[in-house]
């Protein structure tokens, strides 16, 4: 049975791409931080169904965690599937922080960079001797990064995501010696619980994100999720160093 470590799967995008991945017969080891809850729920829903799926704690913008990290992966590698590697690698935990660029304190630079660009860099260093040749890594971006998503107020979260564009491309070129693919994903605006439960507390921003959107709603979960899971099969054996835009036409 083939393996994937999705980061940040107590809810939200990271929550559906586990369960899409499980649905394709892969076994999960998924991560939450601070919602324990919905990291079971998650492991709950892809057991229901008939998979298996292991929930480990990890802070992505705690580097000094991670080879404690890497040693819990392998524990539970071995404890649950008998393999001492696993096979995909979606990185997927952040959180979303707006302030005009004027606002933008140095404080909240440094954080967001922390967990959304240095973390993802130095935990896939760390995992990289479990993950087997001929794996794949799929990034989680987002279109504020691109021409298409840019709004004000996303200054320093846009340049964060940005970098792991450029970053992928990076990790493309330099592991694809051993075979293993990465490409990432930008969503637009979804609905999902970021900005701390943004579009519950603001539904009145909804419609017009709607109508922006060519195909006229607010993105799901799942439909990142899905695209997430497809990524990391077999029929996209032969996609490496791109970034999809899931965003439903935003700006188009």
């Amino acid at each position: 049975m083939q393996i994937a470590i999705v980061t940040g799967a107590s809810s939200g995008i990271g929550q559906s791409a586990a369960i899409q991945i499980a649905r394709r017969g892969t076994g999960v080891i998924l991560t939450y931080h601070g919602n324990q809850d919905g990291a079971l729920e998650t492991v709950a829903m892809i057991e229901k169904e008939g998979g298996a799926a292991v929930a480990l704690p990890l802070d992505v913008g705690d580097t000094t965690s991670f080879p404690g990290f890497r040693d819990a992966v392998a524990a539970s590698l071995r404890d649950t599937w008998q393999r001492d590697t696993f096979d995909f690698l979606v990185n997927n935990a952040g959180f979303g922080r707006m302030a005009m660029f004027e606002d933008t304190t140095e404080a909240m630079f440094d954080t967001l960079m922390r967990v959304l660009l240095k973390g993802p860099y130095f935990l896939t260093q760390t995992l990289l001797p479990l993950l087997a040749d001929g794996g794949a890594i799929v990034n989680t971006t987002s279109n504020a990064a691109l021409r298409s998503g840019m709004e004000p107020g996303y200054s320093a979260y846009g340049t964060m995501k940005g970098g792991l564009v450029v970053l992928t491309r990076y990790l493309a070129k330099e592991l694809s010696t051993r075979g293993i693919r990465v490409n990432s994903v930008s969503p637009g605006s979804t609905r999902t619980r970021i900005a701390d439960n943004a579009f519950e507390r603001f539904p009145e921003v909804i419609p017009g994100l709607a109508a922006k959107t060519a195909l006229g709603r607010l993105g799901e979960p799942d439909d990142i999720g899905m695209v997430i899971a497809t990524l990391l099969s077999g029929e996209c054996h032969w996609i490496t160093a791109q970034d999809i835009e899931v965003s439903g036409g935003f700006n188009l």
